[in-house]
């Protein structure tokens, strides 16, 4: 893809063969509605999911687990009950509700350890207590800690997101999200220090936190790039490989702007939004207007939170957990009006098998942006080559979240927007 490339929106990667929202609520098809149906069904005969109210597990959590498994009832099942050892054994919840908030932090901010000796460093803390939560004895306790990344993700920003109805398909609850990593000051030192570290984090995320990605934009690749993706790509399933895009500088903005509004992207890489790297989310106005805050709250504070139902499903409040200075937090920071709380997605008319991931026109948009329809075979990112990525890739020091977004990081230098 060249400067002078005429770019053009795409449908989600969603899986690949998914254009989002296919595959999502609201837009299954009969079989795939099926398929939810024999899912539950399974599950509760293996005592692995309860209906409730409320039930174990929402509908958009087992749906991932169907998405990423091809519909098949069995092999989501095999997923799903690792997934479920997993956090057992490892007390995930707990993790998350007692981990020590400076501790979460520092994890966020493992992307400002440049050097031999900061990575050191955080890789021995992390030997330290700093949660109430048992562990197997075999998952480092360095990889636990990102964990309470992905809880965030999953517990705090989609769920947000998700009550946000100034988007397209507002019915249909957010999990997937996009992320814009920039490795331009990265060096090929720090890349080995933290090879096995990020190839057994890349690991674990693909096997317990299936389909909450949805494209990863790489950007201020440095020359030795190529031969680091080489070993790179391996960690990945080739469904996560599909949706890693590595960006040249002259492609950074006309792609960027082809998937979030220019409102939304930072001004390092061509946006508008003024926000720097490590710096508090920008919330946009439909998340100010939705935003209650309580107990003399005006901002979110930093370390762990969750929302959770409030107000017999009516509303969702936001908790504060983790601890501080041992001693456990839980408070109330914020409510939100639950966007549709007597929706049935159940009831839904099941909608025609999705066309192909190449199908064109297709009709797709941005956060809280108009529907537009365009050719989806316009443009093919998978063309975007590692040699076009290191040509004149000096990059710029700081990141950014698009309005509407998670606020934790993963190395090397992560941003994560929940679309």
């Amino acid at each position: 893809m060249t400067k002078s490339s005429s770019i053009h929106r795409v449908p989600s990667a969603g899986g690949v063969e998914h254009g989002y929202p296919q595959g999502h609520l609201g837009h299954l098809t009969a079989s795939e509605e099926q398929a939810l149906k024999d899912f539950k069904v399974f599950l509760q005969e293996k005592r692995a999911w309860t209906p409730g109210p409320p039930p174990s597990h929402d509908d958009p959590t087992l749906l991932r687990y169907l998405r990423a498994r091809k519909w098949v009832v069995q092999d989501a099942y095999g997923q799903f009950s690792e997934t479920e050892k997993f956090r057992s054994a490892n007390e995930i919840d707990v993790l998350y509700d007692t981990i020590d908030v400076d501790a979460y932090e520092t994890s966020k901010k493992l992307v400002s350890l440049r050097n031999e000796t900061n990575v050191a460093k955080y890789e021995k803390s992390t030997d330290t207590t700093y949660s109430s939560a048992k562990t197997d004895g075999t998952t480092p306790a360095k990889l636990l800690r990102l964990f309470a990344l992905y809880e965030n993700l999953t517990r705090f920003a989609q769920p947000l997101c998700t009550q946000c109805t100034d988007r397209e398909n507002a019915e249909t609850p957010i999990t997937l999200s996009t992320n814009i990593v920039d490795i331009s000051q990265v060096s090929l030192r720090m890349f080995w220090n933290l090879k096995s570290h990020m190839q057994a984090a890349s690991m674990l995320a693909t096997a317990h936190y299936p389909e909450t990605l949805d494209r990863i934009f790489i950007i201020g690749a440095p020359a030795f790039f190529s031969t680091v993706w080489g070993w790179v790509k391996r960690w990945f399933d080739p469904v996560t490989v599909s949706k890693i895009f590595i960006l040249g500088p002259d492609d950074v903005l006309p792609v960027l702007t082809s998937f979030i509004d220019i409102k939304n992207i930072p001004k390092a890489y061509g946006g508008e939004m003024d926000w720097k790297f490590f710096e508090e989310p920008k919330f946009d106005d439909e998340v100010k207007r939705l935003m209650s805050w309580e107990n003399g709250y005006t901002a979110l504070p930093p370390g762990p939170m969750y929302w959770r139902p409030y107000d017999d499903g009516k509303r969702l409040e936001l908790m504060a957990v983790g601890t501080k200075d041992k001693k456990q937090r839980m408070d109330r920071v914020a409510t939100i009006p639950v966007a549709f709380p007597n929706h049935k997605f159940g009831e839904d008319k099941a909608v025609a098998p999705a066309a192909p991931a190449d199908a064109a026109p297709t009709t797709t948009t941005t956060n809280g942006g108009a529907p537009k329809t365009v050719d989806a075979t316009a443009v093919d990112l998978n063309k975007l080559s590692i040699n076009e990525a290191t040509k004149g890739s000096e990059g710029v020091e700081s990141n950014g979240l698009s309005e509407k977004t998670a606020t934790d990081t993963v190395p090397p230098k992560e941003t994560t927007t929940v679309q």
